[in-house]
């Protein structure tokens, strides 16, 4: 599966948060862009993390209900990276060389497994490039 970006797990945080309208304009913008357009993927890391968050840190946790019908029409059909051995030797890889965690390599080279040239995140250095994969804050 090839994308043109890559979500990182804050996108959809922020996509259920009403504290800052323009970030969570910003990422429904996003999400909506990659289920219409084909225009965005996730890994399953991705679909861990926030269904976690989504289920036990939200200030109104999500139901069952409504994390499995998320998980339905939202991060299941955006899902195209999963683990496998490689991954963990690319995620390791980054990490030693950006010295970034190890958590952040896995998502990047998750965006690199993907086929991903944007990898939109909040949480890493904007403007950075790291083997042909752009990161940028979309806020």
């Amino acid at each position: 599966m090839s994308a043109k970006y890559f979500l990182d797990t804050n996108i959809f945080v922020y996509s259920f948060s009403h504290h800052v309208p323009s970030k969570q304009n910003r990422a429904l913008e996003l999400i909506g862009e990659a289920l219409e357009e084909g225009a965005g993927m996730i890994s399953s890391q991705v679909v861990q993390e926030f269904l976690n968050v989504a289920l036990h840190k939200f200030e109104k946790p999500l139901s069952w209900e409504e994390s499995y019908q998320y998980f339905e029409e939202v991060l299941g059909p955006l899902c195209g990276v999963y683990p496998d051995p490689e991954l963990y030797r690319n995620a390791l890889h980054f990490q030693h060389e950006t010295g970034c965690r190890f958590y952040d390599a896995l998502i990047i080279a998750s965006a690199i497994e993907g086929g991903c040239k944007t990898l939109y995140s909040e949480d890493l250095q904007d403007g950075r490039k790291i083997a042909g994969l752009s990161i940028k804050n979309p806020f």
